[in-house]
């Protein structure tokens, strides 16, 4: 079977599938430089990649420079700075919580979107998918173990995250029947370009870098010039995961019902467990196993409930083009 021929709601989910690796990857790679480079340049640079994919590769797919110009650039630049928050304060969580905690604590953004997605899209969620999102999202505070002892401010960034998270997504569905997913990828990455060069201009000498917090260190050390070897490469390989992580995930929330889609981004605390244990050798406990068996189960619960209801898409022989 051709991809094209897929039904928008299997294609949705394939490209959320994608982009959750691809932003797991990611999150791993910013994880790896977080304690020599500041998050603004790395960010800076990760775009700047990214950027440029959108604008050779990604845009002249879907239809040509053509799809810059825009109708809605105030909702472009919002959801630019939904995602732009949700990137800073979550990567600052990772500087000083390890990568499975501070990603199960941002997977209560799935259980935000779909509380959105009703209040906002008027998106109808039946029990079923209620109780699999809440299975899963059960899955991830058990892997965050939440006691009052061990409670760190930090756990609150990736938490804050999940919101800006769940409010950039909402915003995707919103503008996805006239925005195409290239142009929207565009806004975003030039958001970031801009952002992070402008707290380079204010932060990039490192006048403020010495602070208690990990996080804080990280967002405000001074610009260094990378190691022109696997630095570099982990800097160009975030700007690629970023790039074809962007679009896919935007293409998913614009197919398919932001309900639907937000379970099969677990796949991701799933793969931070992995890079953990590969990486940063961090190894998961009982518990966390349990963790990962409910946050899959409540991913598979999902699928399982959607082919019993037997729900028929539209059958597309391709994507559908937006003017």
């Amino acid at each position: 079977m051709k991809f094209s021929s897929l039904p928008i709601a299997t294609i949705g989910v394939l490209c959320a599938i994608f982009a959750s690796i691809s932003f797991s990857l990611n999150d791993m790679g910013i994880k790896f430089l977080s304690g020599d480079y500041p998050l603004h340049q790395v960010v800076f640079a990760r775009s700047c990649i990214g950027l440029l994919i959108t604008l050779l590769v990604i845009m002249p797919l879907e239809g040509g420079y053509a799809l810059i110009r825009t109708k809605r650039l105030g909702l472009h630049l919002m959801r630019g700075g939904f995602v732009m928050s949700a990137n800073f304060l979550f990567f600052m969580g990772l500087a000083e919580i390890p990568l499975s905690e501070a990603t199960a604590i941002f997977f209560v953004a799935p259980l935000i979107i779909t509380i959105f997605s009703v209040v906002f899209l008027s998106e109808k969620v039946g029990p079923w998918r209620w109780f699999a999102v809440g299975m899963g999202l059960f899955g991830a505070i058990l892997m965050l173990r939440p006691t009052p002892s061990s409670f760190q401010f930090a756990s609150l960034l990736p938490l804050s995250a999940a919101f800006c998270y769940a409010g950039l997504h909402v915003l995707t569905r919103k503008i996805g029947a006239t925005e195409k997913a290239s142009t929207m990828a565009f806004y975003i990455q030039l958001c970031f370009v801009v952002s992070s060069l402008m707290m380079g201009l204010f932060f990039g000498d490192g006048a403020y870098q010495d602070q208690d917090s990990a996080a804080l260190r990280f967002l405000l050390r001074p610009w260094i010039w990378p190691d022109f070897s696997a630095d570099l490469m982990v800097m160009i390989g975030i700007g690629v995961t970023s790039a074809f992580g962007g679009y896919s995930i935007s293409q998913a929330y614009r197919l398919s019902e932001a309900a639907l889609i937000a379970p099969f981004e677990y796949l991701a605390l799933v793969l931070s467990v992995v890079w953990g244990i590969f990486v940063f050798n961090e190894y998961p406990d009982q518990l966390a196993w349990a963790s990962i068996g409910l946050i899959i189960s409540g991913g598979m619960l999902m699928v399982w409930r959607e082919a019993v209801a037997n729900k028929k898409p539209k059958i597309i022989s391709r994507l559908p083009v937006q003017r």
